[in-house]
């Protein structure tokens, strides 16, 4: 695969976002994906993966309280093939980039894979916070232990 890390700007919601996100099983993603129509303005920052010209994965990050929420979807027919971390690594970036001190990301317990996705996450360098959230420090904070950490209210 030579993936490629396209930005959307304005982000707005379209065919692909809706077959990927407003489309996936209800509980993963928050109620108010379910609801977008083509050409709304979709909220917080995004960005598309593409694989041969083909949308293979989104990532998502809103800034809240200097740290930044994330959201990561991949195509299911591309899952075991390093969309996922493509689409974390470059989230990563993204939030050092803006200065953020943390990533985080809630795994509903609706999801029907939160357990391996929270294992996948835990892998990835994150630690589960106090509030239940997954936490990781971007790569501007390295030093600080995620495990120490709790989200704000």
């Amino acid at each position: 695969m030579a993936m490629s890390w396209i930005a959307d700007s304005p982000p707005t919601w379209n065919d692909d976002k809706q077959r990927l996100v407003g489309e996936a099983t209800e509980g993963i993603f928050d109620r108010r994906f379910q609801v977008m129509k083509p050409g709304d303005l979709a909220p917080g920052s995004w960005w598309r993966v593409e694989d041969d010209g083909k949308v293979v994965g989104y990532g998502w990050l809103d800034v809240v309280w200097g740290d930044a929420e994330i959201l990561l979807v991949t195509d299911p027919d591309c899952r075991g093939r390093g969309v996922g971390s493509f689409i974390l690594e470059h989230l990563a970036k993204e939030a050092e980039s803006r200065g953020l001190n943390y990533l985080y990301n809630t795994v509903r317990p609706s999801h029907p894979n939160a357990d391996a996705l929270t294992a996948w996450l835990l892998e990835h360098g994150f630690s589960e916070a106090s509030d239940g959230s997954l936490v990781r420090p971007s790569a501007q904070r390295v030093d600080t232990k995620a495990s120490e950490i709790s989200k704000p209210s």
